[in-house]
């Protein structure tokens, strides 16, 4: 009885890890092989340029919005329902989407899909640190990372498939048999295990986060047409910081926070957040920018575009368990280093790119990139989970989702602003110079003398080297931001991983102070700070003020008893 429980917590995390993999895969991808299908939307449906954002803009609000519930959810739910209801959720809404029948619908739908794409990363990965050993937890992230990191590296080239030789709703229709098969899988693997508390909902935290996050994104998504000094932006910038702030107040006073904030006390996951933080901007950056230039500047199809980015996506799958192999073995500061070396270099490279780059060169310098990215991001991701007590990883991983999800929609936001300012200011100022040399050059008089039609192909070749440098310059700005981060990594630790560090009791939350007042007193010592007992058989009584929650986060050592034992009882001997 003793050595299978304990087998099956050593190896049979495989299987249950590769559903998971299929949710958040799914999930991740849907955010990127939309953005191919953007201009035959427009196209189809007949909508302008400005209505057809909100396909994407609306997915990104409402993410903003559900992702800080989804730790909630898997609390009063259990995670094993919200994992399933998750992935039937999405399949349905990705399939009503495909039957959209006008861009208002197909907005609604998208609405719709965010809500269980929002919850599914987070679910899984609170999942995954319930199923696999802390000494396995690397080569379980490296595997898990192919859905995080590669979704969106694949998304181009599958999306540009789809829609140049099938049809642009396949790119939604494709998740309902992937959610089928996922959920029957789940279904199988997972063990009902109905949750044994009942936590209160934080109804004020949920607002002020929510409305917070909302504000922000729109903000950076519409400041480009509203303008960044326009009241409009400037009023919800401000909203947003005041409400987040008011999130934080509120967090730090109740019984039972919808996010946990004290994680931002543990420095290594608070190190690891600013880092996921420039890597998912990194990322994202390349994967907006890149088939951009290659369509409109270089004048490729959506597919040829897609295909210069796959050996970039690829060298993602080889190297991502390879990663968490390494991190099990000498922890996470020097592949984080490495890697983050590696993506500035490949960020320097790209800062190189004009009009007339060869593909060759982009693959390459996409390689490199690439090769930063698989070696860096899972070792980061886990190093600043496994910072933090057990009690305390759905607020990570929570936090973890918002990062990533805010910091890729306002990377590119941000630099969507920068590129379209200076593309301004340089057509402006080089236009003017042109003007005034157009008798300077032998080229320039023969453009001349064909009329507006000579000058006007001069034009769209100034235009062309205009865009191409003002990417350059944004993928030099964040080659610099890499290097800076590659010196906060140094601050990581080095060293195979370890045990999950205790949480203080000025870092607990109020319920864990009072989660099981009839329990034996060396599990809260700071009920026993209080005046000393002179009976050494009297237990101390429970204060009559303080009422008794209705939440119990566990300690790392009862997680690791009660998935024993119910692995011995479960089917599967798989315990969630």
């Amino acid at each position: 009885m003793v050595n299978g429980p304990s087998r099956a917590s050593t190896t049979g995390w495989v299987i249950p890890l590769i559903v998971l993999i299929v949710g958040s895969f799914m999930s991740v991808l849907d955010t990127s092989i939309v953005n191919v299908a953007v201009p035959h939307i427009q196209t189809e449906l007949g909508a302008s340029a400005d209505d057809v954002e909100w396909i994407v803009t609306g997915y990104t609000l409402a993410l903003g919005v559900i992702v800080p519930l989804s730790g909630w959810l898997g609390l009063r739910f259990g995670l094993t329902t919200v994992y399933i209801l998750s992935l039937v959720g999405f399949a349905v809404a990705s399939g009503l989407c495909g039957l959209a029948w006008n861009l208002d619908v197909l907005i609604g739908f998208r609405v719709l899909q965010a809500v269980p794409g929002g919850v599914l990363p987070v679910v899984t990965m609170t999942m995954l640190y319930q199923i696999v050993p802390r000494e396995k937890i690397g080569s379980a992230m490296g595997m898990y990372g192919l859905g995080v990191v590669v979704a969106p590296a694949i998304g181009p080239t599958l999306g540009g498939y789809l829609v140049q030789y099938v049809d642009w709703r396949l790119i939604f229709y494709i998740n309902v048999p992937i959610g089928i098969l996922g959920t029957i899988a789940a279904v199988a693997v997972f063990p009902r295990i109905h949750p044994s508390t009942w936590p209160k909902f934080d109804l004020w935290g949920f607002l002020s986060i929510a409305y917070g996050l909302f504000a922000l994104l729109l903000a950076f998504s519409k400041a480009q047409k509203w303008g960044w000094t326009g009241y409009r932006v400037e009023m919800l910038i401000v909203s947003g910081l005041l409400s987040l702030a008011l999130f934080v107040i509120i967090e730090l006073e109740v019984a039972n926070p919808l996010i946990n904030v004290r994680v931002f006390a543990y420095w290594p996951f608070t190190n690891s957040l600013i880092l996921i933080a420039i890597v998912t901007t990194a990322m994202f950056t390349t994967l907006y920018y890149i088939p951009q230039f290659l369509q409109v500047t270089q004048g490729l199809e959506a597919l040829p575009a897609g295909l210069v980015l796959m050996p970039s996506a690829l060298v993602l799958i080889v190297l991502m368990p390879l990663a968490g192999r390494l991190y099990d073995l000498i922890g996470a500061r020097w592949p984080a280093v490495i890697g983050l070396l590696l993506m500035a270099y490949g960020q320097l490279l790209l800062a190189q790119l004009t009009a007339d780059t060869p593909e060759s060169s982009i693959v390459l310098w996409t390689t490199v990139r690439s090769l930063g990215t698989g070696l860096a991001m899972m070792p980061i991701m886990t190093a600043g989970i496994a910072g933090l007590p057990t009690a305390l990883t759905s607020s990570g991983s929570a936090m973890n989702n918002v990062a990533q999800r805010v910091s890729s929609s306002i990377a590119v936001a941000v630099f969507g602003g920068l590129i379209t300012a200076q593309q301004a200011q340089l057509l402006s100022d080089r236009g003017g110079l042109l003007g005034d040399n157009v008798n300077s050059l032998p080229q320039l008089q023969a453009a001349a003398a064909k009329g507006t039609e000579g000058m006007l192909a001069v034009y769209q070749q100034l235009q062309k080297y205009i865009v191409s440098e003002t990417y350059a310059n944004s993928f030099l700005t964040v080659g610099i931001m890499c290097a800076f981060a590659a010196l906060l990594a140094l601050l990581m630790r080095s060293g195979p991983p370890q045990a999950a560090p205790p949480a203080p009791a000025q870092a607990a939350p109020a319920p864990v102070a009072a989660a099981a007042p009839a329990e034996a007193t060396p599990i809260e010592p700071v009920i026993m700070a209080g005046p000393t007992v002179s009976t050494p058989e009297r237990m101390p009584e429970p204060v009559p003020v303080r009422q008794a929650p209705r939440h119990h986060y566990e300690t790392f050592e009862e997680t690791e008893a009660r998935r024993n034992e119910e692995a011995a009882k479960a089917h599967s001997g798989v315990h969630l």
